[in-house]
């Protein structure tokens, strides 16, 4: 299957997911994990090298990594990549493999999934420097709208963290947002991904099938550069 039927809600980002009828996932795997898209040919992935598992020693063999797979029928985005202020190693060594994935993404037309914990200062001027004409996506989003809307603005779309849109503090913002550059995740955490859309449903006031609808076009959208 290489893209989500009508019907299907898509979990647009996880880990280790089992097969569930009506459910599009997108499987998340890392560089500095044993497996890669082909030993997964029956699912749609993602792959990259996250900040928590980098560091000097291993930079340059994981980029080498991600270039090699980077070509997978299967493989629909880069990442995720990205910055971690709490945990990863130097800001140097993540910046410059995060700009080595840019770059992998631009030349493989292939949209950038992001890893961003409290280093917004170091996204954006990537951003600002690169100029990318594919699009990026910002995993487990649990910001303010203040930050959503600055993210937007930018081309970005944002997946919000299971955890976080699900709360009640999430319902302001989600109204507050335009609903063609958001998407919805478990991120592996075990949960149904059609919960998440029932909820954020009632945040903006649609029912959970035309949540679905909107979300298969911001998926069409975002993707339009493989379709």
């Amino acid at each position: 299957m290489n893209h989500p039927l009508p019907g299907d809600y898509i979990d647009i980002h996880t880990h280790d997911s089992q097969v569930v009828d009506g459910v599009f996932a997108v499987e998340n795997l890392m560089a500095h994990e044993d497996r890669t898209p082909a030993d997964l040919p029956d699912r749609i992935c993602t792959f990259g090298i996250h900040p928590w598992n980098l560091d000097i020693t291993n930079a340059d063999i994981l980029i080498e990594k991600v270039k090699s797979v980077s070509a997978s029928p299967n493989l629909i985005a880069i990442g995720e990549a990205g910055f971690d202020r709490l945990r990863g190693p130097a800001p140097g060594l993540q910046a410059r493999v995060f700009e080595a994935q840019v770059k992998i993404s631009e030349d493989l037309s292939k949209p950038l999934f992001i890893h961003c914990v409290r280093a917004w200062d170091e996204l954006l001027p990537v951003h600002k420097k690169l100029r990318p004409a594919m699009p990026w996506l910002i995993h487990g989003f649990r910001g303010n709208v203040t930050l959503a809307r600055q993210l937007m603005d930018k081309g970005m779309y944002l997946s919000f963290w299971f955890d976080f849109v699900v709360r009640t503090e999430a319902s302001d913002l989600m109204r507050q947002l335009p609903s063609d550059r958001i998407f919805l995740e478990t991120d592996g955490a075990g949960v149904d991904i059609r919960d998440i859309y029932r909820k954020v449903a009632a945040d903006i006031g649609l029912q959970p099938e035309k949540l679905r609808e909107v979300i298969h076009r911001n998926y069409n959208t975002f993707f339009r550069s493989g379709l």
